[in-house]
C-alpha cells in the first residue's frame, strides 16, 4: 500500500487547540510534569487563549477528546513520539539495540561515536532529560507549563566503591540545588539510587545479616539502627544460605561512610523542603535499601509531611504485608511515611535466581495477581493518607489503575488541593495518562533521568529489557496520537 506524505506546507500549518488545557495558574502550586525533554512541550499556548479550570469529577478522566488530551503537544513532538513508541514497541527493533550497545563496537572510537549520536538523538531524546541538571531543570520548566512536575534522576547505577559514591553523592547534591532553583513545586521529588551511594558489595553484605537475622531473631547486628519491619512472615529468605560473617571493621567504616552519605543528602533535601524519593532494586538488596530509607525516615520524617519516601514493587507476592507492616511501625513511632508503588522491574532477574537457587518465583504468578496487588496497595495507602499524615505516589502506566485510584482518590476528597497524593510515569511513556489525570485536577510527575549519554546508557538498557510489554503495550498512546494528528490534517485541509 502507498504512504501518502503530508506536505510540509500542511504541517506547518497544523494549530493545536490549548483552548481546555490549564495553565498552572489554575492547578495547585504543586502540579506535576510530563514528557522527554523536548517530546511534549516545546512551545507555549497564544496569550489570548481562555483557559478551563480542570474538573476534579473521576468522570473527567477519559481518553475520548484528543484535542484536549495532546493540546500542548505540538505537531512535530507528536510525530516524533508516535515514531519512537512504534519503534520501541517492536521487539526485534529492541533486541538489536540493545545487542549494539552491549557490543564490542562501543569500544571502537569512530564506530561508538556514530551509535552514541544515534542514541541521543532517538531513544535517549525520547526518555531522558538532558545532559545535565541544568538541561533537565529546563524541561521541567516546560512541564509545569503543561501542568505537570518533574522527578529528577540523576542517571547513574551501581557503584563498587566509595570513590564512586562520594563522586556520585555530588550529583546528587547538585540536584537538589537544581531543583530548588526552579519555580515552586515544579519538582516534586528528587530521586536517589541508595546502589550509588553505597558499595554494591556492602549491600549485599548487610541484606544477608538482615536476613539472617529473621531466620534468627537473637543473632545481633551492632551497626544497626531504629527501623521499621523490613521482611514480612512470607517474604523469601532463600538469598542466604547459610550463616554469614560479621561485617569487618573495614566494611562497618564503608557502612558508616554510606549512612553519612544519606544524611547529608537528607539534610539537604529538608533545608530545600524537597522530598527525597528512594528507587526500589532488585531483592538481592533490597533489605539492605529499606533498612537505609526507614533508618533515614525516622530520623527525618516529622509533622504531616514525609521527606524520606520508599518504594514497595507490587510486583512481589509479599508487598501488601511488607506494607502494612512498615506502615503500622511508623504510625506506632508517629512517624509520617510515605511511599512510591510501583509494578516492578526485574521480573526476569527474580525469577532466575530463583529458579537457579530452586525455589519459586517472588513473582506473582499471572499480570492480574500484580495488578490487583498494586490496586489493593494503592486503596491501602489512599485510606491511610485520607484519614492520616504520610504521602503515596502511584507510579503506573496501567489506565484502569489511574482510573480506579482516581475515582477513590475523588471518594475519599482527595484531589489536586492535597498535596499527598502524586500520579507518576516516566518520562517519555503514557502521554495520555499523564494528561488525562492532570486534566482531571491531580498531581502528576514525571520520572526524568538525566545525565551524559554514556552514563545514562544503563538506565536505557534497563527501560528496554525491563519493560518489553509496557512498551508494546503502548499502543493505546500511539492509536490517540494519531487520532489526533489525524485531527489536525483534516483542520489544516479543510
Amino acid at each position: 500500500m502507498a504512504t501518502r506524505v503530508i506536505p510540509p506546507r500542511i504541517l506547518r500549518n497544523l494549530r493545536y487547540n490549548t483552548a481546555t488545557k490549564p495553565l498552572n495558574s489554575v492547578h495547585p502550586s504543586s502540579l506535576s510534569p510530563t514528557l522527554s525533554p523536548p517530546i511534549f512541550l516545546d512551545q507555549k499556548p497564544p496569550s489570548s487563549t481562555v483557559l478551563l479550570r480542570p474538573s476534579s469529577d473521576p468522570s473527567s478522566l477519559n481518553f475520548h477528546d484528543v484535542e484536549k488530551l495532546f493540546s500542548y503537544v505540538p505537531t512535530s513532538t507528536l510525530l516524533r513520539s508516535t515514531a519512537m513508541l512504534h519503534a520501541t514497541g517492536v521487539e526485534p527493533m529492541v533486541d538489536l539495540g540493545m545487542w549494539i550497545m552491549r557490543s564490542k563496537l562501543m569500544e571502537m572510537d569512530g564506530i561508538k561515536d556514530v551509535i552514541l549520536a544515534a542514541i541521543r538523538g532517538t531513544f535517549y531524546n525520547h526518555f531522558c532529560a538532558g545532559e545535565d541538571a541544568v538541561t533537565a531543570g529546563q524541561s521541567i520548566g516546560s512541564l509545569k507549563e503543561a501542568g505537570l512536575r518533574g522527578m529528577l534522576v540523576y542517571g547513574v547505577e551501581d557503584a563498587h566503591d566509595n570513590h564512586g559514591c562520594d563522586k556520585n553523592l555530588k550529583g546528587f547534591l547538585h540536584t537538589v540545588d537544581v531543583s530548588k532553583s526552579l519555580p515552586p513545586s515544579s519538582v516534586s521529588f528528587v530521586i536517589v539510587k541508595i546502589t550509588a551511594i553505597c558499595p554494591m558489595r556492602l549491600l549485599e553484605r548487610m541484606s544477608d545479616l538482615l536476613r539472617w537475622q529473621q531466620k534468627d531473631p537473637s543473632f545481633i547486628l551492632p551497626w544497626k539502627q531504629d527501623s521499621f519491619p523490613i521482611f514480612s512472615e512470607s517474604t523469601p529468605l532463600y538469598h542466604t544460605r547459610k550463616r554469614p560473617e560479621p561485617l569487618t571493621m573495614e566494611e562497618e567504616s564503608d557502612l558508616q561512610l554510606a549512612n553519612q552519605r544519606l544524611f547529608e543528602l537528607c539534610q539537604k533535601c529538608v533545608q530545600a523542603n524537597i522530598p527525597l524519593l528512594v528507587d526500589a532494586e532488585h531483592t538481592e538488596v533490597q533489605p539492605a535499601i529499606d533498612y537505609f530509607t526507614y533508618s533515614s525516615a525516622i530520623m527525618h520524617n516529622k509533622g504531616e509531611n514525609p521527606i524520606v519516601f520508599g518504594t514497595m514493587q507490587t510486583y512481589l507476592k509479599d508487598a501488601m504485608q511488607r506494607l502494612k507492616l512498615a506502615t503500622m511501625a511508623a504510625d506506632k513511632m508517629n512517624i509520617p511515611m510515605g511511599f512510591k508503588l510501583v509494578r516492578g522491574a526485574y521480573m526476569s532477574m527474580e525469577r532466575r535466581v530463583a529458579s537457579s537457587l530452586g525455589y519459586a518465583s517472588p513473582i506473582h504468578n499471572t499480570i492480574q495477581d500484580t495488578h490487583k496487588c498494586f490496586n489493593d496497595c494503592s486503596s491501602f495507602m489512599l485510606d491511610k493518607i485520607a484519614n492520616g499524615p504520610g504521602g503515596v505516589v502511584l507510579a503506573t502506566h496501567n489506565v484502569e489503575s489511574g482510573k480506579l485510584a482516581a475515582t477513590k482518590a475523588h471518594e475519599l476528597g482527595i484531589g489536586r488541593v492535597n498535596h499527598k497524593l502524586e500520579f507518576a510515569q516516566l518520562y517519555g511513556m503514557s502521554e495520555a495518562l499523564s494528561f488525562g489525570l492532570s486534566n482531571a485536577g491531580f498531581q502528576v510527575s514525571k520520572y526524568m533521568p538525566f545525565g551524559p549519554v554514556e552514563t545514562v546508557m544503563p538506565y536505557l538498557l534497563r527501560r528496554a529489557e525491563e519493560n518489553r510489554g509496557m512498551l508494546a503495550a503502548s499502543g493505546f498512546d500511539r492509536q490517540l496520537m494519531r487520532q489526533e494528528l489525524g485531527r489536525r490534517v483534516k483542520v489544516a485541509m479543510f
